[in-house]
């Protein structure tokens, strides 16, 4: 049982502790992370054009996935609000209750967007008006991703719970082992090698599909055997009324905040879509996204830190550390964005070289980072603020703040800056750049009020 040892987190020191708790999800994060890296290292690697098609579908594939699945994340918030409260309150079953809870809803809701996204696929891909080519790849990709789903949202879940409990090693190891078997799959349906087809895109996301697959019966096994502290049983996971009232009114807000700015996502991919030389810039803006996202593993990693000890420092009604815990997160996590800018600004090129040799590409995404790359530290504030509000369990504010950034700023700036201003490509970067600066003066200023200090849970809840 790898859980870091109660008295470490609502007493060690908060540097150290975020830590602690953090780089098991870094390198979590890494893991996961190299799903997508993967598939656009090997589908890069396809003959042009077919590889720019291939490396465009995928990049107009998750934001539509992120939208669906991003559901499953106010569930998460809800059970990390209450395990972390309820383990800080001392009460482990009432932990292995809401743990329960919130994997069978999560199930359930996993089954259903399973179901629709796969059934209506080919509607959404039309929507975004892309080339024939694109669209039939995304489409199939899509498809594939769909049927795994309900796998991908008990794995998430897991995460989700023993983070909260104070278990950062244990789904660290698990999404490691997925990961390798995703890494070994993915050349090996992707080009058909030691005598299996060449399936291509259908290759990826089958790679995909079977490693999360994989990774949810592990994660099941370890909940139910009770191997990493939160043992759950079948009676967990019987629907309670009260129960699932609580999770919803903690989590309906983060699942309306997460799926707005998932669809605000596929809205700004249909702005970039508008631009000239559409394969080129959709690839490249996969690319380079996907680079810049490797700076904010630190910044999760820190941020699940702050919310776990936030919310069992509140379980345990002290706030002053709570309140250290989420101030100190937020400077760290500014600072090592602004180190990490520092790093890629020089590289941006060669990094982009790696998944691609296409020259349009390279100068699209090196663009795209070299105007970007100023609004990235902010979003370090913005994710400590909202790592407080879900700790604390206070979603409202979290859904506030994260529909303000998108909506209000991102996809408006966006659009004013490329299309009428005329800056074009570098218009719409420099527009959601700026849209991170204003997004942390918006996310401070609902810090400011301290309404994340009020904790959720209650003795003796039930009625």
């Amino acid at each position: 049982m790898a859980q870091i040892p109660k008295n470490h987190i609502l007493e060690g020191p908060i540097v150290k502790t975020l830590f602690v708790l953090g780089w098991p999800i870094m390198v979590t994060n890494l893991l996961h992370t190299m799903y997508n890296l993967v598939d656009t290292f090997w589908l890069g690697k396809l003959v042009p054009p077919e590889g720019t098609f291939a490396v465009a579908a995928l990049q107009i594939s998750w934001p539509i996935i992120f939208l669906l699945i991003s559901l499953a994340f106010g569930f998460g918030s809800a059970g990390v609000a209450l395990v972390s409260q309820y383990t800080g309150a001392g009460d482990p079953k009432e932990a292995n209750e809401s743990a329960g809870q919130v994997l069978f809803i999560s199930a359930v809701m996993g089954v259903c967007i399973g179901v629709v996204g796969f059934l209506f696929s080919s509607e959404i891909v039309e929507l975004l008006g892309l080339k024939e080519e694109i669209a039939v790849l995304a489409t199939t990709y899509l498809r594939i991703i769909f049927m795994g789903i309900p796998f991908m949202f008990i794995s998430f879940i897991f995460g989700f719970i023993l983070r909260a409990y104070g278990d950062t090693v244990t789904p660290m190891k698990v999404e490691g082992a997925t990961v390798l078997l995703n890494v070994v799959l993915d050349p090996l349906l992707i080009f058909g090698l030691v005598g299996l087809p060449r399936l291509g895109v259908i290759g990826a996301g089958t790679a995909t599909v079977l490693s999360q697959s994989v990774s949810s019966a592990i994660a099941l096994y370890i909940l139910f055997s009770g191997k990493a502290g939160i043992k759950l049983s079948v009676s967990c996971l019987k629907p309670v009324k009260w129960r699932i009232t609580q999770i919803l009114r903690i989590g309906i807000p983060a699942s309306v905040g997460q799926s707005g700015t998932a669809f605000g996502f596929v809205i700004l991919m249909y702005i970039i879509a508008r631009l000239p030389n559409q394969e080129a810039v959709l690839a490249a803006y996969g690319i380079g996204d996907r680079i810049i996202n490797l700076m904010f593993i630190a910044i999760n990693g820190l941020g699940v830190g702050v919310a776990t000890i936030l919310g069992q420092s509140l379980g345990a009604n002290n706030v002053s550390r709570a309140e250290e815990a989420a101030k100190k997160g937020m400077a760290l996590m500014f600072s090592i964005l602004v180190i990490g800018c520092c790093v890629l600004f020089p590289l941006r090129r060669l990094a982009i070289q790696v998944f691609i040799n296409d020259p349009q590409v390279i100068a699209a995404g090196d663009t795209f980072i070299r105007v970007f790359l100023f609004g990235v530290p902010f979003f370090g504030v913005f994710s400590a603020v909202n790592a407080c509000f879900m700790g604390s369990g206070h979603n409202v504010p979290s859904m506030v703040i994260e529909l303000s950034r998108l909506w209000g700023l991102r996809i408006p700036l966006a659009y004013v800056f490329g299309f009428v201003v005329g800056w074009s490509a570098s218009g719409v970067w420099f527009g959601m750049g700026l849209s991170n600066v204003l997004g942390a003066v918006i996310a401070l200023a609902l810090f400011k009020t301290g309404m994340w200090k009020e904790k959720v849970i209650k003795k003796n809840a039930a009625p």
